[in-house]
């Protein structure tokens, strides 16, 4: 039994839902505040996720002032960054959700803010939880492949633009890109050991989201609905990102490692964020003959979102570094920021992380 980590929640749409029914999973937690700046919905979402602690508020920083341990922050994107800065400088852990802000700037502001403060700043990437996730990156770190040279990841749906605050711009930020683009990123970097972005070329379009025929809201549409990137990384590796919310294909393909011994194919039909992975396939020369092995995948039942929430609490109680640590990902965000700076200009941009 650990000690009682005291949490409040920040947002209260579909996301938070997921938050408030995993901490109530857990021992030792309680939710003891919701702030959302419609006036109405923290009450209704304490209510509906039967959260008898909780007090609601309208501004988030009065939530701030409740003897809180930690803080979910379940906004749309564009709020991540105050909101998470807040609660730290406030002396409250964070996790965010993904992805972690809409511009490098605000990510780095946010992980200066957790170095300033002495507070964890973890991302809600939960495939990491994943076993078989765990597997491909054990595999890549193992040496196996030999000197990595190039990575090839993303992933589409043939229709699933998300509505409402997903496809506008001033609370988005960016689409597929940063929605679903930003789980691809993390398998992979994660898997590579998190390598810095040194330089971005990229296309995006929207002919899906834009026109009436693909999509209900289509005059509300104001990102990306497909995207495509070329991404240098130090040490030599190339990455190629790709990710889409609608297009008329089954698929963009796996995810690959490409090493000077072997090679890495990871199949996620229903995509990283979602499906999961459903083979692992090894490519390389054994005694002269080229070889295929197929790496069993773990058929598992393990909540993965459940287990991030898990984790955020056992690092408070246990005084354990962020799970996944948002310094780390401000690289992640870099790369979604590059995509977008160098789609509006149409050349390749070079990427800058200042020094957290």
């Amino acid at each position: 039994m650990g000690r009682t980590v005291r949490i409040g929640i920040i947002g209260s749409g579909g996301i938070a839902g997921a938050h408030a029914r995993s901490y109530k999973q857990l021992p030792d937690v309680e939710v003891l505040g919701v702030a959302d700046v419609i006036p109405g919905k923290a009450e209704e979402f304490i209510r509906r996720q039967e959260l008898p602690l909780a007090k609601p508020f309208e501004d988030h920083n009065r939530l701030l002032e409740l003897d809180l341990d930690g803080v979910s922050v379940c906004t749309p994107n564009v709020a991540h960054h105050r909101t998470s800065v807040d609660a730290l400088t406030a002396g409250k852990h964070v996790l965010t959700e993904k992805p972690m802000a809409v511009t490098l700037e605000q990510a780095v502001e946010m992980a200066r803010a957790a170095k300033r403060s002495g507070k964890i700043l973890t991302v809600g990437f939960q495939p990491r939880y994943d076993p078989n996730m765990q597997m491909v990156r054990r595999i890549v770190q193992s040496g196996e492949l030999g000197r990595i040279y190039y990575v090839e990841t993303g992933g589409g749906r043939r229709r699933g633009i998300p509505g409402g605050t997903f496809v506008r711009k001033d609370l988005a930020g960016a689409g597929a890109m940063a929605d679903i683009g930003c789980y691809s990123l993390d398998m992979a970097l994660n898997a590579l050991g998190y390598p810095k972005p040194l330089t971005v070329s990229a296309y995006t379009s929207n002919y899906f989201g834009t026109s009436p025929k693909y999509f209900r809201e289509a005059d509300k549409f104001e990102v990306e609905d497909f995207g495509v990137a070329l991404v240098r990384l130090e040490g030599g590796i190339t990455l190629n990102f790709k990710i889409s919310w609608a297009m008329h294909m089954d698929t963009l393909g796996a995810t690959m490692f490409l090493g000077t011994d072997a090679g890495l194919k990871v199949t996620c039909p229903g995509g990283v964020w979602d499906g999961g992975v459903s083979s692992v396939t090894l490519y390389r020369d054994m005694v002269g003959q080229q070889t295929d092995t197929v790496i069993p995948v773990r058929r598992h039942d393990v909540n993965i979102f459940l287990e991030k929430i898990k984790d955020f609490v056992v690092a408070i109680q246990e005084g354990k570094p962020a799970p996944i640590p948002g310094e780390l990902i401000v690289r992640n965000q870099a790369i979604v920021d590059g995509v977008l700076r160098s789609a509006a200009s149409g050349h390749e941009v070079a990427i800058e992380i200042p020094e957290i």
